[in-house]
């Protein structure tokens, strides 16, 4: 059994650093060894559109003997639907697909803009969260960098279950050194491991998150001033309050999906053989049913050379419906155990807003439990920056825009004529402009009813001077 390590055993490592970089390596063992890391590793792979079980799957025969030998020469497709990156894709950009809103207008700037923007590197986390449980954003002085439960070993507090370290590693190639970076409260420290034992050593000793540097002619850059962060500035997105990969309890029903799928693919390919019977020729051995066959491949007709003997093909008809009716079924399943949309359902044109409405709810409350844990995300985030604000955000739907238009004119004899007019720009897609347009309208109003004519300045009386 596996021992999970603590904050509190990094602590009794003390501050030799040879024994701290040995506690790093064997944590980073440790970790790829755990159930959860397999799970997460696995769910990567078929978010990656890889059935990690169906691409193991081998066909087995067995001899009159009872040995058993694998078969290569029957059909063995092997496909791969790709329900968990639908499923995970769907809930991320549902949620938060439009965004963040933010109260002050300098907060999402102060968290990250360009290729750091933090409605990216949000989204990021959450799509690592979903397939790994679990999901780290570091806070780096102006924006968040995201590391995946496959690269980061959190340690956490025995005490009050916060985390209060970790290590984040890379290694990109088997030939090449092993990189982790150790972060703590106090700062953060890098080690290297090197293939070749007899390499310089690369390690870089602990140092502060937040460092002022200044530049001189004489003495280069010099470091005048050295801080860190409030808290600790790594903080846990959790997929789910499970604390589990979206992939467990979907698995099993995706591989059979799939196993089912290629069975179907490979009965199908198979069934496309035609094969001979011969009447009247039991004189012929196997060469000559060989060249039987070469001389049909070939030339399309043959000639029997027995007395009385006859030929007739025979092809394979494919019993589909129970496999098409298997098939589908598992797909709504998936769909329903999965909280997900399935659009297919609300194709129709004629559908109605209410029905639309209906279809969302498992995704709306799905999405309504996962929005707690983005918050506490962002706090957490938040609370490392030093900004106060609160973050909110706007979920798109589909909807039967006619349907909903005609119930708030209906509704509008008792409702403002403000609200009415910002509810029909938000189902038309430009609630963003709300203020902008309606300014706009307040004035087309002013100069259709003073004919374009603004009021006239007012006049003013120039006294001229008095020549007595």
């Amino acid at each position: 059994m596996i021992k999970i390590k603590t904050y509190q055993d990094l602590l009794d490592v003390g501050k030799n650093e040879t024994k701290r970089k040995d506690f790093v390596r064997a944590l980073i063992n440790e970790h790829q060894s755990t159930k959860d890391y397999k799970i997460a590793k696995d769910a990567y792979d078929y978010y990656c559109h890889k059935n990690v079980t169906i691409s193991q799957y081998q066909k087995i025969l067995t001899t009159v003997e009872g040995a058993h030998i694998i078969d290569n020469v029957s059909s063995n497709y092997k496909m791969a639907t790709n329900h968990l990156y639908r499923f995970i894709t769907q809930e991320v950009q549902y949620l938060l697909g439009n965004g963040i809103s933010w109260n002050n207008a300098g907060t999402e700037e102060a968290l990250g803009y360009g290729k750091w923007s933090i409605d990216r590197q949000l989204q990021d986390a959450a799509t690592k969260a979903q397939w790994g449980k679990v999901a780290f954003g570091f806070y780096d002085n102006d924006h968040v960098e995201v590391f995946s439960y496959l690269e980061f070993v959190p340690l956490f507090d025995e005490l009050d279950g916060s985390m209060k370290a970790g290590v984040r590693y890379w290694q990109i190639d088997e030939s090449k050194p092993l990189r982790a970076t150790l972060y703590e409260i106090d700062g953060f420290t890098k080690y290297v491991w090197d293939v070749d034992e007899n390499a310089p050593k690369q390690d870089e000793p602990k140092r502060s998150y937040k460092q002022t540097v200044q530049t001189t002619e004489a003495d280069g850059d010099v470091i005048v001033n050295e801080e860190n962060y409030p808290t600790f500035p790594v903080i846990p997105l959790w997929g789910n309050s499970e604390h589990q990969s979206a992939l467990v309890g979907l698995r099993e029903q995706i591989d059979c999906y799939d196993l089912i799928k290629s069975g179907f693919a490979n009965t199908v390919d198979e069934a496309s053989i035609v094969y001979w019977t011969l009447q009247n020729a039991g004189g012929m051995d196997d060469t000559d049913l060989a060249k039987f066959i070469n001389q049909m491949r070939d030339l399309h007709a043959t000639v029997v050379d027995v007395d009385g003997a006859s030929a007739q093909s025979h092809t394979i008809d494919v019993p589909y419906e129970a496999r098409e009716r298997l098939l589908d079924r598992l797909d709504k399943d998936l769909y329903r155990d999965a909280m997900a949309l399935d659009t297919s359902q609300i194709a129709d044109g004629a559908v109605t807003a209410t029905q639309i409405i209906a279809a969302y709810e498992p995704l709306n409350s799905k999405c309504d439990k996962f929005e707690y844990q983005v918050l506490d995300f962002l706090n957490g985030i938040m609370a490392v920056a030093g900004i106060d604000d609160e973050p909110t955000f706007t979920r798109s739907m589909i909807t039967n825009q006619t349907e909903m238009i005609t119930t708030l004119l209906s509704a509008g004899q008792v409702l403002s004529q403000d609200y009415v007019a910002r509810k029909m720009l938000d189902i038309l897609g430009d609630g963003d402009r709300a203020d902008e347009i309606l300014s706009e309208a307040e004035q087309e109003n002013i100069d259709r009813f003073t004919g374009g004519i603004s009021e006239p300045a007012e006049e003013q009386i120039v006294e001229e001077p008095v020549v007595e």
